[in-house]
């Protein structure tokens, strides 16, 4: 499943809420004791700063960046690295995208268009990825279709019909209560304009009003009470829309058992030998597919180019593999996927999905065996329940652990999404955390980035923390090819910066761990740390604590 929430998803779940009442380090360049003495940033953030947090330094900015803009301005100025391919498996890419166009890899063996298998690699015309979706997007969560497949464990099939039983009657009821926020907060809002006799409004003319009738004076009231939340009426209406249709999407085709998105791509899903569908355009077929859009431009989108967003790595090559759909990723699409981007030269393979259920979960742990053996790395966002994972009863697929207390692969870093609020909120409130199954944190919430139709916007998610570690892996392996992914894996996360403070966690208050706590390495990525320690580590003046974690 994506693991992204939009901007205006806050906004409406912060809005609808009310409406229901109407580290120290040896290696930072300033040598900092405590990185906890750091005071705390009290000033609301600059739309620059907004767009670019996770770019900036905890010590210098006191922003819970990953201190990419330093590592640029200090390590990188005069280097030149090596290439390296990246692979988006996720949704489709916006292939023609202004910020991405440019960092697009292409497979030179393979003639475009012509319908044929040029380079022999059993992909036909894959130009820029594959697209293991077909036409293909919406999709049922995993419980729905184990339950209409009847596929996966008796006891598994048994929690899928408990959990759809409670989704699918709350997914009702949300969508329910969006429509009437949505009708009374339309309703108020035109109600205003015809007041005033203006299309738009600010607030202080809003608060100026002076409404004479009764039905006029709540309209105002209903304005008042969203102008709490954000000055923007028009996002936050907007907001409203996008959780109608979240909750609309969840009961037409993520919950609903008898729903069938697969039936057009024309493959057995269950069957991993029944291969040869898909095809070679990996572009995203949908206005609203923009996840994978959103992921690519924070890896890579081109830097210093005048336009949009900086992408975390330079040198960088994007290969899109489209496999994420509008539900459950299927399993054999995954690791169908991960193949193909081993196959094909990716060094990195960013994995921003995931899901709670997996009846065919081998055939996924068997493609991370091979992305170890090839030498790649696998960077996995945590997930957005708010969830601890080393709680056996929340599970998220894919993992390195099967289940079995230990790891079977040493090329997959797990990532948790920060905040840009230094201290006891950094912890976005939707990321799962685990201090045995989450390696590291990384910025994740509220991030600007790439989206289809050369548009921009910001997101949030563990989605948006997964591939800022795999934009600082990229660079890592692009200026220091000679270490393994194993070894990117460990710079990662013994590199990161460490606070001794309190995180909330899941958004509740009176629910908190140390940093140290809440993931294996206790720390949050930091570009500049990584480089200094990966340098250290390829001229052999450092080794690796491989006992650390």
């Amino acid at each position: 499943m994506i693991l992204t929430y939009s901007k205006s998803f806050f906004k409406l779940c912060a809005s609808s809420v009310f409406l229901v009442g109407c580290g120290a380090t040896t290696l930072v360049s300033t040598p900092v004791e405590n990185i906890d003495a750091i005071p705390l940033k009290i000033v609301e953030l600059s739309e620059e700063e907004k767009k670019a947090w996770g770019h900036a330094d905890l010590v210098t900015d006191t922003i819970p960046g990953m201190s990419v803009d330093k590592a640029y301005d200090e390590i990188l100025k005069n280097k030149r690295g090596e290439t390296v391919v990246v692979a988006v498996l996720d949704s489709g890419m916006d292939l023609t995208h202004e910020d991405l166009n440019g960092v697009l890899w292409t497979n030179d063996d393979e003639k475009p268009g012509n319908g044929k298998d040029d380079d022999n690699n059993g992909y036909v015309d894959d130009i820029h990825g594959y697209n293991f979706l077909g036409e293909s997007y919406n999709e049922q969560l995993e419980l729905a279709r184990m339950l209409r497949l009847n596929v996966g464990s008796a006891s598994d099939r048994a929690k899928a019909q408990l959990q759809l039983d409670k989704d699918y009657p709350e997914a009702l009821q949300n969508k329910n209560r969006y429509e009437q926020y949505l009708q009374i907060s339309t309703a108020a809002d035109k109600a205003v304009k015809k007041e005033l006799g203006k299309d738009a409004y600010t607030k202080e003319e809003l608060m100026g009003l002076k409404p004479q009738s009764e039905e006029m004076q709540q309209y105002v009231s209903i304005i008042k009470q969203l102008y709490q939340f954000d000055d923007n009426i028009d996002d936050i209406i907007a907001g409203f829309e996008d959780g109608v249709k979240h909750f609309s999407d969840q009961l037409n085709y993520n919950l609903n058992k008898d729903f069938n998105g697969r039936e057009v791509v024309g493959d057995d899903p269950y069957d991993f030998n029944s291969r040869g569908y898909g095809n070679g355009n990996p572009k995203n077929r949908f206005e609203d597919e923009s996840h994978g859009t959103h992921v690519a431009g924070i890896i890579a989108a081109e830097r210093n180019n005048g336009i949009g967003i900086n992408g975390v790595a330079k040198n960088v090559e994007l290969m899109s593999v489209r496999a994420v759909p509008n539900g459950d990723e299927y399993d054999k699409d995954i690791a169908l996927g991960i193949r193909y981007a081993v196959d094909n030269g990716a060094k990195i393979i960013n994995c921003s999905f995931g899901k709670s259920f997996s009846p065919n979960a081998e055939w996924v742990y068997e493609a991370i065996k091979y992305a170890e053996a090839k030498d790649v790395l696998i960077v996995h966002a945590a997930g957005n329940d708010g969830n601890d994972l080393d709680d056996k009863e929340n599970t998220n697929f894919p993992n390195d652990h099967e289940y079995s207390g230990s790891e079977f692969a040493e090329n997959v870093i797990t990532v948790g999404a920060l905040a840009p609020s230094y201290g006891s909120k950094m912890l976005a409130g939707f990321s799962n955390y685990g201090n045995a199954n989450v390696d590291v944190f990384a910025p994740g919430d509220q991030i600007y980035s790439t989206m289809p139709n050369n548009s921009y916007e910001f997101q949030g998610g563990t989605s948006m923390a997964a591939p800022a570690v795999a934009g600082v892996a990229a660079l890592v392996r692009s200026y220091y090819p000679n270490l393994s992914a194993a070894q990117v894996k460990k710079v990662l996360m013994q590199s990161g910066l460490q606070s001794k403070t309190n995180v909330i966690l899941a958004g509740d208050a009176s629910n908190s761990k140390p940093f140290t706590q809440v993931s294996k390495s206790g720390k949050m990525v930091n570009a500049f740390n990584a480089l200094l320690l990966a340098e250290s580590i390829s001229k052999g003046k450092m080794t690796l604590d491989y006992n650390a974690e």
